[in-house]
């Protein structure tokens, strides 16, 4: 102990005295200090208040009681008749005890019976102040479970803009439902640091992994404009052009469905029919390379939503149609219908094509990322070189749609292909 003192006192002696301060002062740490005050915790409020309600409802009762009584005590003969055969004169009365007991027992049942209405309709009345008084100091102690609920609600309709919102609630440290608020607080807090790593990854991962494709593919472009290039150096370019365009797509895939979870900001009307109509158009010059018709019937409709986000969903459905066909004698149906005047008011995208047979219990795994329905099984099936496709155009298309709001669902087709319904809310 002596030589760590002598070197403590060594090293303060060489720079000056360690400034104790550096610690702050004591207590505790600031996200213990937040919300936590003097003050009783709910359930001893609860205790005191409802304990309060039933103390004053029976001495309502009681004082009632006892001024009746007491009332009637001193007023014995008002308002009363005597028995019949019950003696009046005090002679009388000793002359005949029995009959004066008799007639005394008739006059207390009658005074009981003239007190019994008054109590009963106080009784009455104490019951509904009493469910009333219940009533307010139930909504007074729920209001803080109100508030947290309403929190959750906005955070659960708006993730990706209503993280910040937090509770804090202020009580005292033991108290049940600020306990509550502080955990719930944390939680967001947690979620909040987690979507906004996301969003952070996404746009870093976004440029770190766009630029090295496009400087593979700079190089290879600029390796096929060299007149000196051999054959083989060529045709090797192409193959490795034409890998690095679908890592490309699959990139793009990637993080537009990374971001197509969050609904959108910003909201306007879009006609349905015109945002089906060009997306047809982009993509009639594929339909023609694999000799498919593709045949449309759009009727107007306003839905609200995100254009680019909405003419993806139409744009990846087609697309899809188109790729998975029969070929040659094949056709794609696009339509579009106006649902507005139903509740909840919509609009109805059907994107329906021919194709291989889907059995109905595959469907719903043909939403989930990288999942091909005509793919055909085992690890070395050969990939169609007109496909262009990555296998995520059905789980982007889920995911933009429930960004906003709507639903898709597909059915196999009778004698093969698929029929995809996507319904989109209207602005209300």
């Amino acid at each position: 102990m002596q030589d760590v003192q002598g070197i403590q006192g060594l090293m303060a002696g060489d720079s000056g005295a360690v400034d104790s301060t550096y610690g702050g002062e004591a207590g505790l740490a600031p996200e213990l200090q937040r919300g936590a005050r003097r003050g009783l915790t709910i359930r001893l409020r609860m205790t005191i208040a409802y304990g309060a309600a039933v103390f004053v409802t029976g001495a309502v009762l009681v004082y009632t009681a006892y001024s009746l009584f007491r009332w009637r005590l001193s007023h014995m003969n008002q308002n009363l008749a005597d028995p019949p055969g019950c003696p009046v004169a005090a002679a009388n009365v000793r002359k005949y005890p029995g009959q004066a007991a008799y007639c005394n027992s008739v006059r207390n049942k009658e005074i009981l019976s003239q007190i019994d209405k008054p109590l009963i309709f106080v009784l009455l009345i104490s019951a509904v102040v009493a469910v009333l008084i219940g009533y307010f100091l139930a909504g007074r102690f729920l209001r803080p479970i109100n508030q947290i609920t309403r929190t959750a609600r906005r955070v659960a309709s708006r993730p990706d803009r209503a993280l910040h919102a937090r509770i804090d609630m202020e009580g005292p440290q033991d108290d049940e439902l600020v306990n509550l608020a502080q955990t719930f607080d944390g939680m967001l807090d947690r979620l909040d640091h987690a979507f906004e790593g996301q969003r952070r990854f996404v746009g870093n991962a976004s440029h770190e992994l766009r630029t090295p494709l496009a400087i593979n593919r700079t190089l290879l472009e600029v390796t096929l404009m060299d007149p000196d290039a051999s054959e083989q150096t060529r045709q090797l370019c192409h193959t490795l052009l034409a890998t690095n365009e679908r890592s490309e797509r699959m990139i793009e895939g990637l993080l537009l469905l990374a971001k197509a979870d969050n609904e959108p900001t910003n909201r306007e009307d879009i006609d349905l029919a015109e945002v089906a109509y060009r997306s047809v158009t982009q993509c009639e010059p594929e339909a023609a390379e694999r000799h498919v018709a593709i045949r449309t019937s759009l009727q107007p409709v306003a839905v609200s939503g995100d254009g680019i986000l909405i003419e993806r969903i139409a744009m990846n459905l087609i697309q899809n149609a188109l790729r998975h066909n029969i070929g040659a004698g094949g056709w794609v149906d696009v339509l579009s219908y106006d649902r507005s005047h139903d509740l909840p008011g919509h609009g109805l995208l059907v994107v329906a094509n021919t194709g291989p047979e889907v059995p109905p219990y595959a469907v719903e795994t043909l939403f989930e990322p990288f999942k091909r329905g005509s793919q055909p099984s085992g690890a070395s099936a050969a990939r169609d070189p007109k496909d262009k496709g990555v296998g995520l155009g059905l789980s982007i298309v889920r995911s933009v749609v429930r960004a906003h709001g709507g639903r898709v669902a597909a059915e196999p087709r009778p004698g093969g292909g698929l029929i995809v319904r996507v319904w989109l809310p209207v602005r209300v």
